[in-house]
């Protein structure tokens, strides 16, 4: 994907969108100071540019049910593309899984895990465990409060 050239109004329709997904074009367009069709018309251009990946609702998962988020560490026992693809693959077939990052250091990838409890965290580890996705070692963190969990700072991203 190549990079975007976003003006100083991109950025602000972002961090907009980014706090409050369910503003009203027209409220957004007041807020911008721009007319409702120029608004509508950046939108577009950055939904098309792939800037814009989607919209999102927030929730408060304690007020629906039990729940547990568990970040996982993972290291691979061979660093090969065909390995790092399985695990890539068995990992897309679980939804508990709502976060997977590849890094570059000492561990190969950081899961995001949110699931009912710790019961059934660990019956998702032993299925991608099972089928041979080449994990060598696994270490599960569990989250016991949330600090913090924001949108992307986008005055900050904008002055690179």
């Amino acid at each position: 994907m190549s990079m975007v050239r976003l003006d100083r109004i991109d950025i602000a329709l972002l961090a907009h969108l980014a706090k409050n997904g369910r503003v009203s074009k027209s409220e957004l367009a007041r807020r911008l100071d721009l007319r409702p069709t120029a608004c509508w018309d950046r939108m577009q251009r950055l939904e098309k540019a792939g800037v814009i990946t989607g919209y999102r609702t927030e929730f408060a998962l304690r007020a629906i049910g039990p729940n547990v988020t568990v970040f996982v560490m993972i290291e691979l026992g061979e660093h090969k593309a065909q390995n790092f693809d399985r695990f890539e693959r068995e990992i897309a077939r679980h939804d508990e899984i709502t976060g997977c990052w590849a890094l570059g250091g000492g561990y190969d990838y950081l899961l995001q895990v949110i699931t009912r409890d710790i019961d059934s965290y660990q019956e998702m580890i032993d299925v991608v465990l099972e089928q041979r996705a080449g994990v060598s070692r696994y270490f599960s963190y569990i989250v016991t409060k949330s600090i913090k969990n924001g949108p992307p700072p986008f005055d900050v991203l904008s002055q690179i």
